[in-house]
């Protein structure tokens, strides 16, 4: 039909910026257009078909290659005139129907009338192309197959492996793990009547490393008391028959003896407690099996108590650890704003290492305390201890020393040893440092106010396998008397200071290790209530009290904060304090 045309008049569209043209005919249908923003109006009237641009309607899923476009058509009444909206759609569409639906009623100012109708026009108009595109590409793929273009044995190869690894009763069973079979069979025995025999079987362990680290300490001993005589006489011979080069020589010759002795006795022990740990674990699957059967007439005799060793009378040179009186009170506490939580409070008077070490020559409750450790081993009420230490991760001196020849003195049969779960915590420092050092260079933080810019410049320049203060690493074990995760908290001399605040790193390292032992199942925890193992000169009453009170309020703060990281889990939380030295 023939038509006169009007000026066009551009406006700015409603959304995305686009231009609408608002077309004038004297005819009786009204079109639609597509309208380029770098075009001018004199462009636009020389066009002979007018479009919607839907770029923008459509998120570009990168596969330009497999999308085709069609027109979409819609004619409506208004009036005695006669409307028609062309889209140009592409297909698969990736927009939301409903979405491209309201965006054409806003940009075209389509009557509310026809709003239901021109949304199932739209949704038919999407789905029957839809199918026939499916229909098409399956017609495609079939004659390409009877072709033979496509290889039958590749494509039946690639369905079988999409089906099977997609639906659940064809995935692979997951490969049986030692550690959660040999956890799962250990759980179930000590809470049966085999315990007592678990229990006597590990401390007889027990007792046989301990006298075997009895004779190395003998053994070092004598090298040291021969080595300090030899010493001392060519110390008297110095400046006479002997010169600084001789004392050196018979230095260096004393401390390649007591290597040479001290690598003797590592391997030793390593061998001793690993064919133990060997055994145990193949006497404990055993055992098992055995109870599986109601047949078996040996049982009672497997499981028959064995002869503990906990009232063997001391001998000379025994390793035996002083035992002094614990002093320790307890209180029970309600803390939360609404729902309010009950925990345990122990205030407690002992050496650190005391929850970790094992008597050989028993007290009354030592069999008690392991079997409390072992029933709790596999459960949801694991004990903690927080152990203050330098920001090496090694186990060469101070209390890391300590604990780690209390932690050797009875073979761990269910984690790693101490020294193998130290090496994974240093390759994971190691990593965290270099992902920090490539953090910092890519994007440089910005000073703030109250920042220590230096400080961070030093942390990147520090040796990349040390820790921060506030850091701390964990390590797991089974055979310490009332502990299974220790959390190993670096601190600095910082703490023996009395100006510390609730901002400092040790304080936030607390609260870091209580947020773990919520999201762990740790619900006994032992910290140190000065922050510090021992007791020096410059720790008056006032210090005391002043670290104490500060303890206390963050650590009660951080208890608060517990109810919104578990629900409000009753936990005993034990404050240690440090045995001062009498002598």
């Amino acid at each position: 039909m023939a038509a006169s045309f009007t000026p066009l008049q551009p406006t700015l569209g409603i959304a995305h910026g686009d231009l609408k043209l608002v077309c004038g005919y004297s005819a009786m249908e009204i079109h639609f257009m597509k309208l380029p923003t770098n075009s001018s109006c004199a462009d636009v009237a020389s066009r002979g078909s007018l479009e919607l641009d839907t770029e923008k309607m459509k998120k570009n899923k990168g596969k330009v290659n497999t999308t085709t476009e069609k027109e979409f058509v819609f004619r409506f009444r208004a009036g005695r005139n006669v409307c028609v909206l062309k889209v140009p759609l592409q297909f698969p569409v990736q927009e939301n129907v409903s979405d491209l639906h309201g965006r054409l009623m806003l940009l075209h100012k389509i009557p509310c009338f026809v709003e239901n109708e021109l949304k199932s026009t739209l949704s038919t108009f999407i789905e029957s192309e839809t199918i026939q595109d499916y229909d098409r590409g399956a017609e495609l793929a079939l004659q390409r197959l009877t072709t033979g273009e496509v290889d039958i044995n590749q494509l039946t190869n690639t369905w079988a492996k999409a089906y099977s690894e997609t639906t659940l009763e064809h995935a692979r069973p997951e490969e049986p793990c030692w550690d959660e079979d040999f956890a799962d069979v250990y759980h179930e025995l000590i809470h049966s009547p085999a315990s007592d025999t678990l229990l006597n079987l590990e401390h007889n362990y027990f007792v046989s490393v301990s006298e075997l680290i009895s004779e190395r300490d003998m053994e070092l001993n004598k090298l040291q008391e021969r080595q300090a005589a030899e010493m001392d006489k060519v110390m008297q011979e110095l400046g006479k028959t002997m010169t600084d080069q001789d004392v050196n020589a018979v230095a260096s010759q004393h401390f390649d003896a007591q290597q040479v002795l001290e690598n003797k006795w590592a391997n030793e022990l390593k061998q001793v407690t690993h064919i133990q740990k060997q055994e145990y674990q193949e006497w404990v699957i055993k055992l098992h099996q055995d109870m599986q059967n109601p047949n078996n007439s040996t049982i009672n005799e497997e499981i028959k108590v064995q002869p503990s060793q906990l009232t063997v009378e001391s001998e000379p040179g025994a390793r035996l650890y002083e035992e002094q009186r614990q002093l320790e009170e307890s209180f029970t506490i309600h803390l939360g704003a609404q729902l309010k939580t009950m925990h345990n409070l122990r205030l407690v008077r002992a050496d650190v290492l005391d929850f970790c070490k094992h008597r050989r020559h028993g007290s009354s409750g030592t069999k008690l305390r392991r079997l409390q450790t072992a029933l709790s081993l596999y459960s949801s009420s694991l004990c903690g201890l927080v152990l203050l230490v330098d920001n090496r991760v090694n186990s060469y001196s101070g209390i890391k020393r300590d604990f780690a020849t209390v932690s050797k003195e009875c073979t761990d049969f269910h984690f790693p040893r101490l020294e193998e779960q130290l090496e994974v915590v240093q390759q994971v420092v190691l990593y965290a440092w270099a992902q920090r050092s490539s953090k910092h260079k890519v994007q440089p933080e910005v000073p703030r106010n109250g920042t220590n810019t230096e400080d961070k410049i030093k942390n990147l320049e520090r040796n990349p396998s040390n820790i921060l203060p506030g850091e701390f690493y964990i390590s797991r074990h089974s055979n310490l008397s009332e502990v299974h995760i220790v959390f190993h908290l670096c601190v600095d001399d910082n703490v023996r200071s009395g100006n510390i605040t609730a901002r400092d790193p040790a304080i936030m390292g607390l609260r870091n290790i209580l947020k773990v032992c919520c999201t762990h199942d740790i619900t006994t925890i032992t910290i140190p209530l000065l922050l510090v193992h021992d007791m020096s000169e410059e720790m008056t009453i006032p210090w005391c009290l002043k670290r104490a009170e500060l303890v206390f309020k963050c650590v009660k703060g951080f208890m608060m904060e517990m109810a919104s990281w578990d629900g409000g889990i009753s936990r005993t939380v034990q404050f240690l304090v440090p045995q001062v030295n009498t002598s």
